[in-house]
This record gives C-alpha cells, structure tokens and sequence, in this order.
C-alpha cells in the first residue's frame, strides 16, 4: 500500500497542551525552549482513507513541533532545515510523498529547497487543493446569504502570497471588483497591473485592511499572520469572510459581536474511508481533513508521486486538476464551521435574517425621504 507524510505543528500553547497533558503548568518559556530542542518525529498513523474506487493508502503525520512565532523568528536557512529534517522522517518511514503542513509551507521557498535537498520522496504543500477548497467555501457563503457573486465586491487579504493571489485571480473573472490587499505597496502595484490584462473585474489595491473590508461582500483570507487582521466594526453588514489560513485572521469578537456577518473557514474536506482513523486529534470532527492535507492523499491515490504544489507561484490547470482528481475519489466540502465549531443552518438563518436588517436601516439612512432613527 502506498503512504504519505504530513508535516504539522502546533499552533497555539493550547494546542502543546492538547496534544501533551504533560505540558500543563509548565511556563511558556519553557515550553518554547523545549519545543526548539525537540527533533521531527512520527506524531501517528493515519488509515483508512479508502477512495469511492476502492483504492485505499495509508499515511503518517510528522511534528515539526515549533510555534507559528517560533517559525518566524528563526533564520531562513534554520527555518528550512527544519522541514528538510521532518521530510527525511518521512522518507525513513517509507512515505512516497509528503505534504507540507502550516508554516513548514511558508518558511523559505515554499518547499522548493525542501525537494532539492530531499529527491527521493515528492513534495507538495497542498496549496492547489486549499485554493479550490476556499473558493468553494466562498461561493457556498455567497449562496447562504444570498450574495449575487457577479455584481459583488470581494477583497482578498494576503493577495500577494501564493493562495492570495491565485484566489485574486480566479475571483477576478467571476466578481464585479477585487481590491488586493497586503503589507508591500510596491509587490501589490506590480501585481495588480500584471493581473489586470487577462481578468475582467476592476482591480485596485492598498494596504489598509479596514477600509478595504468596509465596502466588501466577499473576504478571503490568506495571510501569514500571527494575530487577527479583520475586526467586527470594518465588516459590512451580510458579509461573507472565508478564512483559508491558520492561525486565524477573523477576530474572535466577529464571533459574539456581529450577528449579521457569515465567516468560514475555508478548507475543511471531508475524507472518503468509513474505517478512516487519523489517529491524532487536530481539532476537526471525525473524517475531516484540511484541503492541504487532502492533496497529500489525492496524490497518493493517484500515484502521482511528483512535486505537486511548489514555490510562490500556483498554476491554476493543477488547481482544476485537484478538484477534478478530488471528487473523482470522493473528496468533499465539509460541514461550514467557523471560530473552531460548527455553523449551523439556524445560525446562519439568523444571520441572514438580521443582515437584511441591518442593509434595510442602511438603505433608509441613505435615502432623503427616509425615517433617520439615529442611536437604533
């Protein structure tokens, strides 16, 4: 049978906690001196992931145990060796490919060094499949809250990352506008007149996330960020917000302080295998997997042992060949969840309900003839 690896890490305190018991009461310094000191190793064995063909593998995940802010505190060049050192653990356990998990595909090259130095064993980080995934979670949110997605207004956070800026351009041929936002002028500039010529939407760009959010329908997220980027009183009234990287972008207080607003997260997949057990506990519900993780799978099932998904650059024929080879093996959008649980139809019922509310008040203070109920 052949295998995969998958290489994680944690992405909290809370998650060292979950994941060693051991590690409560422990200060935080040192735990993050323990987890410097720690070498990759095997975390579990993942089977039964058994494709609607009948084919079936089998894989492992791999720690790469440093925090998201440990990732980028360290010296490019350390940084890699680290992903380099988790996918020889990978080749040790007789993988024929290996994904590329959180920040073990953003530090460096984005896994380019990581196949050089590592020939025998495919690399992938899984990109191609997260962004069909978030922009299937984008539209299924336009549809809940009954967004017309041709006339909407989308602002992809994160546009000049990999994920950011393919999901600009498929976005660009389906909205009416795309504002690309970032933290370089100069990149954002040089991408938006690249992209202009072959999408059909308006394109502008800037670097303040919260005027940017402030007129949007559709958000997407892909960011590097360590801490929230996106906060409760930028967000439009009936906004969708697709959060497709991890740590989170979306504020908490979204959560309990705007009820007319939809945010999912973008790349929850639901696995094929009625005997699938990934065991290890990552925080989704049973079968489910992260997009990124699923095109580790896919591409085992298929015996592509290639490296897939590399590099700053996406080509968006994989992006469509992933989604093709995905529901060929019974890969699916999971339930939506949001905030780490799960969003209900009442929820987002509700939401819908009180962002027509919320629009109408807008509307009549807009309007000259209109009832002005300042305060309400």
């Amino acid at each position: 049978m052949r295998k995969f690896g998958f290489l994680v890490h944690p992405l909290s305190y809370e998650d060292v906690i979950r994941y060693e018991p051991g590690a409560v009461g422990k200060g935080k310094p040192l735990i993050r001196k323990i987890l410097e000191w720690m070498p990759a190793y095997r975390v579990s064995d993942i089977v039964g992931v058994r494709s609607i063909t009948g084919k079936e593998v089998s894989g492992h995940f791999i720690a790469v145990p440093l925090l998201p802010d440990q990732w980028l505190e360290l010296p490019r060049a350390e940084a890699v060796q680290r992903v380099i050192n988790g996918a020889k653990v990978a080749i040790e356990l007789g993988c024929d490919i290996v994904g590329l998990g959180g920040f073990t595909a953003v530090v460096g090259d984005g896994g380019v060094t990581v196949a050089e130095e590592c020939p025998s064993i495919a690399v992938t980080t899984g990109n191609s499949y997260t962004i069909a995934a978030a922009m299937q979670s984008l539209f299924r949110g336009a549809k809940e809250l009954k967004i017309r997605v041709s006339s909407a207004h989308a602002v992809v956070i994160g546009a000049t990352g990999s994920i950011g800026s393919a999901c600009s351009q498929i976005l660009g041929n389906r909205v009416a506008k795309v504002t690309l936002v970032a933290r370089n002028a100069t990149r954002l500039k040089n991408l938006t007149h690249a992209m202009q010529p072959h999408v059909s939407a308006q394109l502008d760009w800037t670097v303040d996330i919260r005027a940017a959010v402030r007129s949007a329908d559709l958000i997407l997220t892909a960011t590097a960020s360590t801490s929230s980027v996106v906060e409760p009183e930028d967000l439009r009234p009936g906004a969708v917000v697709c959060e497709v990287s991890l740590p989170h972008d979306v504020s908490r207080r979204v959560a309990s302080e705007r009820d007319d607003v939809l945010v999912t997260e973008g790349g929850n997949i639901l696995v094929p295998g009625k005997k699938l057990n990934f065991n290890f506990d990552f925080g989704l519900p049973p079968r489910t997997a992260l997009a990124c993780m699923a095109e580790t799978m896919i591409l085992t099932l298929e015996e592509r042992f290639v490296n897939y998904s590399l590099g700053r650059g996406i080509n968006l024929d994989k992006v469509l060949e992933i989604e093709r080879l995905a529901e060929k093996h019974g890969f699916k959008l999971a339930g939506m969840r949001a905030f780490d649980k799960a969003v209900t139809e009442e929820q987002i019922a509700r939401i819908r309900k009180r962002a027509r509310a919320a629009r109408a008040l807008a509307a009549r203070r807009r309007s000259p003839g209109g009832i002005v109920v300042q305060g309400t």
